[in-house]
């Protein structure tokens, strides 16, 4: 749990290629709260405006966890790409 509230004071400080490199090798190793790591991964992701890998992460948190924040979080990227991207259905 230490190791997470250190990667996110990473994200919180917008050091997301760092952030990721230890979500990376945090989930490599099988550990217990993996939710909560597919989590913050995607809230990496999202910083970095990598929406696909950011809605991945979250959709692997839910799975392991359906209460996880990430429902919430996963809704709201879908609500921004459907705000940005409206212009594609007028077409």
């Amino acid at each position: 749990m230490e190791q997470l509230n250190t990667i996110k004071e990473l994200i919180n400080q917008g050091d997301v290629v760092e952030a990721i490199q230890l979500l990376d090798e945090y989930l490599a190793n099988a550990p217990a709260n993996r939710d909560e790591a597919f989590y913050l991964r995607g809230n990496a992701y999202r910083k970095q405006g990598n929406w696909q890998q950011a809605l991945n992460n979250y959709q692997y948190a839910i799975d392991l966890n359906p209460d996880s924040p990430a429902r919430e979080a996963h809704r709201m990227v879908m609500d921004i790409l459907n705000f940005f991207n409206k212009d594609m259905y007028n077409q």
